[in-house]
């Protein structure tokens, strides 16, 4: 199996969105589909950043012309893409789709850089995909890996326990100032005062998401 990470920044009413109200979007992509010269590409995304930032991405992102059957729930985000023009993209994925599998979520940094991860089981068919997007697509195209992977290695998306507000605010500041890193970068009174809880409070919101996650990340090493 060959693998391919790659970093993209183009014209994305969610990159877009992401860069411009400060957010990350951690998003999968279902099978983009073409009809009557119209292109669909239905898509879920979780958006991550401060509330007020989030609630802004969503009711704006809602009145784009271009999405369809938007559903929102808390921060998660199912909509459906509509172009009348078949996409570039989607022109690829047509070709080429079958063949390709993300093996991880799409995520979207705040400067509206998308990380993909993508598979194949012949190195030409990415190298084919990843010339199609230089080509077609943009030129800000960044090959982060690319290689021959065990089945092991590749990720496959499940369901997430759900966290509780402060749970969810918790684990991902920790996770952003460097707490899981080696040496730590951070520490409870740091991340507790970031919160605006006390020590204990935040202590306890973390250990109850980390019981709840880490059931799953076991899993996923086994």
């Amino acid at each position: 199996m060959w693998i391919t990470k790659l970093k993209i920044k183009h014209d994305c009413i969610i990159g877009n969105r992401c860069r411009e109200f400060g957010v990350t979007t951690t998003g999968t992509p279902f099978s983009v589909y073409v009809k009557d010269g119209i292109t669909y590409s239905p898509q879920v995304h979780k958006v991550e950043g401060e509330s007020e930032n989030v609630k802004e991405f969503i009711k704006n992102l809602k009145k784009d012309k271009k999405v369809q059957n938007f559903d929102v729930e808390g921060d998660v985000i199912f909509l459906v893409e509509v172009q009348k023009k078949q996409k570039v993209t989607a022109s690829i994925f047509s070709t080429l789709g079958p063949q390709i599998i993300f093996v991880k979520p799409v995520f979207v940094d705040k400067q509206g850089y998308e990380y993909w991860e993508v598979a194949s089981w012949k190195k030409k068919i990415l190298t084919d995909f990843i010339d199609g997007i230089f080509k077609e697509v943009t030129k800000d195209v960044e090959i982060l890996k690319l290689g021959e992977t065990k089945l092991t290695d590749i990720y496959f998306s499940r369901l997430m326990p759900k966290l509780t507000e402060s749970q969810k605010k918790a684990v991902n500041l920790a996770f952003e100032k460097g707490y899981y890193e080696w040496p730590k970068k951070t520490d409870f009174g740091k991340l507790s005062k970031l919160m605006k809880v006390s020590v204990p409070t935040f202590r306890e919101h973390l250990k109850r998401a980390e019981e709840k996650l880490m059931p799953d990340l076991i899993r996923l090493t086994d």
